[in-house]
């Protein structure tokens, strides 16, 4: 099968209503038999398992920040293996990313123009009408590598409002390939930092069905399909690489943020990935060579993580003889103790110098660059790391020095931001989520 056409599902602002869309769209499509896969613009690792909920396929992150050219194709082109076309969604504003060079910002933009997929603009035309128009166009001349191949309007209120919107997106020569109504009871629950997780949304099959149902109403479809263009690369061996040949992987409610382009590297390379749930006290499995504990909602569920004596008393044994790496939620739980959102501290697994906390809640956010200092799990001493950060959780304990400190890292930007997360013996962990390391080039 030649590599498949793409479409970027994108919008002027965050909470315009991408991931509504997207689902919808997806959902609708995949009823009509279209082979379709998705993909998220972006460092989000909730989004994509929705994805996969509504078009039955996996689906991964393109990041022009954070991915090496070689990485950021094999992830595009296993996007689009065995499909007639991939849907991508993207994050935060069409146009937003940091200020770098041409096509490394980590902007949405900047996947639309490496892979010449049209970009689909969602509008959010709540307390606008003909203004919106002015958006869209700014939107559309802003990077002339790109082009908009229609606008989707979200939150119409009537057929009036429509009409005066679409008046004012006649005028720019853009035209609109659906509406969706002001309609509460299409909104997906959310929390801290985002969407709850796909595989705790109640009824979610029925929610895609009805958002399915919604875009077979307001969108036109056929339409829609034949803006489609541009061409995924072949997918290629550019992905990570595994950091062990049986890697026990906790999975459950409380861990179960990993990036898919991770998982499908180690399992490329022949890896086997062993899961286990810390919530159900199960221990890491002995015959596995290292242990990783993925980020999730550590601090929704730190009783219960501080009475599994079985997962506890196992994971230090685990660690005594290999090595065990955390990241952010992992991290947390890695850490000597873990304070939640009513100021109950509850002590975790005690395997690194630091002390966290949900009730302090300050918002970390933005990509990490990251050199390690010793040889470990992740790499030697001094190997590059590209990771992201978002969290609300804060440590309690001061920075760590040297001989503990995980890695010296900046922002996107080049600022120096210290060093940060902590190891100890085979034990390692930071709040940044490892998305790209100087071997995945």
């Amino acid at each position: 099968m030649s590599p498949a056409p793409g479409l970027l599902v994108a919008a002027p602002r965050s909470g315009s209503g991408k991931t509504t869309v997207t689902l919808a769209l997806m959902r609708a499509l995949r009823r009509r038999g279209v082979a379709l896969r998705g993909a998220k613009c972006g460092p989000d690792y909730i989004d994509p398992a929705f994805h996969e909920a509504a078009t039955g396929a996996p689906s991964l992150n393109l990041d022009s920040f954070a991915m090496p050219d070689a990485l950021l194709d094999a992830c595009a082109g296993l996007s689009a293996r065995d499909a007639e076309l991939v849907v991508a969604e993207g994050s935060m504003g069409l146009h937003d990313g940091i200020v770098a060079g041409e096509g490394r910002t980590g902007a949405n933009a900047d996947i639309a123009a490496r892979y010449g997929w049209p970009v689909l603009l969602v509008l959010d035309v709540s307390g606008a009408a003909q203004s919106a128009a002015a958006v869209a166009l700014g939107c559309a001349i802003y990077d002339s590598r790109i082009g908009i191949a229609g606008v989707i309007l979200n939150k119409v209120a009537s057929p009036r409002h429509r009409r005066l919107v679409e008046a004012g997106l006649s005028q720019v020569g853009l035209p609109v390939l659906g509406a969706f109504p002001r309609e509460a009871g299409l909104v997906l629950p959310e929390r801290h930092l985002g969407l709850v997780q796909a595989g705790e949304t109640a009824d979610l099959h029925a929610r895609l069905d009805r958002l399915a149902d919604l875009a077979e109403a307001n969108l036109d479809l056929d339409a829609i399909l034949a803006a489609a263009g541009g061409r995924s690369p072949a997918a290629a061996e550019n992905l990570p690489r595994p950091p062990a040949q049986r890697i026990a992987v906790a999975r459950d409610a409380a861990f179960s943020f990993l990036y898919p382009h991770m998982l499908a590297g180690w399992r490329g390379a022949g890896a086997e990935i062993v899961p286990f749930s810390p919530l159900a006290d199960e221990a890491p499995p002995n015959g596995c060579d290292a242990c990783w504990l993925p980020g999730g909602y550590p601090e929704l569920h730190a009783g219960r993580l501080a009475g599994a004596h079985g997962f506890l008393d196992g994971l230090r044994a685990f660690a005594r003889t290999r090595p065990v790496h955390g990241e952010c939620g992992g991290y947390m739980v890695l850490g000597e103790s873990l304070e939640d959102a009513d100021g109950v501290t509850h002590p975790m697994a005690g395997l690194l110098p630091v002390a966290t906390s949900y009730r302090r809640r300050k918002l970390h956010l933005g990509y990490r660059v990251a050199h390690l200092v010793a040889d470990g799990l992740l790499g030697t001493a001094g190997t590059r790391l590209v990771g992201h950060e978002f969290h609300y959780a804060s440590e309690l304990t001061p920075s760590p020095e040297a001989d503990l400190a995980l890695a010296r890292v900046t922002d996107a930007e080049g600022v120096p931001l210290g060093l940060a997360g902590h190891r100890r013996g085979r034990v390692t962990g930071s709040f940044f989520h490892l998305i790209a390391g100087t071997a995945d080039a």
